[in-house]
């Protein structure tokens, strides 16, 4: 084999390693999704707990885990496992009051 070095065409002083943006500087690269996963559930737990619609409890139980499955470990989680539990707090409550299967709409 020849030596590598005589061979490769590359420009030793031209390569640069690559450095990701930083969100500081450019807003705009930050991923709102599990800020609108997060309230959706939020707002979809209420409508199953107040309206004891079995449907929207799945629904927000749905919306949090593509909350929790978008987020960043950097955020802070609280707010993510309120909004968990408060979806899952639905489906247990709506179910305890009427035990049935959920019937289709159709």
């Amino acid at each position: 084999m020849t030596s590598n070095s005589m061979s490769d065409p590359r420009r030793q002083n031209k390569i640069l390693r690559y450095k990701p943006p930083s969100t500081d500087s450019n807003p705009t690269l930050e991923d709102p999704t599990p800020d609108y996963m997060n309230l959706l559930g939020m707002i979809f737990s209420m409508c199953g707990l107040m309206l004891k619609l079995k449907w929207c409890a799945w629904i927000a139980v749905y919306c949090s885990f593509i909350s929790f499955a978008n987020s960043r470990s950097s955020e802070d989680t609280k707010q993510m496992m309120s909004s968990f539990m408060l979806s899952i707090s639905a489906v247990v409550m709506s179910y305890l009051q009427n035990p049935q299967p959920m019937s289709p709409p159709w």
